[in-house]
């Protein structure tokens, strides 16, 4: 599955991943104009480097309960909006 998600690196929040509803802002429970990240990934590492991409390879492996090899950035390596693939292990 290909998912979009909406990375905030250097967050101060523990690093977490949460699933936006349709129509809600990733952030609070404010309407804002629909968007098409169907999931927000909150990181610690700073967009230095690398290091955010490496977390969000990590984090979403977890919590989907896949391997990181099972996880690839497809597109937005340089953006905050980023396609991410996720295959399910056998």
């Amino acid at each position: 599955m290909t998912r979009t998600v909406h990375v905030k690196p250097g967050s101060s929040r523990e690093p977490l991943v949460t699933v936006d509803e349709p129509g809600q802002g990733p952030d609070d429970d404010t309407p804002h104009a629909p968007t098409d990240a169907a999931l927000t990934v909150f990181l610690q590492q700073l967009a230095v480097e690398g290091a955010a991409n490496d977390a969000l390879v990590t984090l979403p492996a977890k919590h989907f309960g896949v391997s990181r090899s099972a996880v690839a950035i497809v597109r937005g390596h340089t953006s905050r909006i980023k396609h991410v693939r996720i295959e399910h292990d056998s």
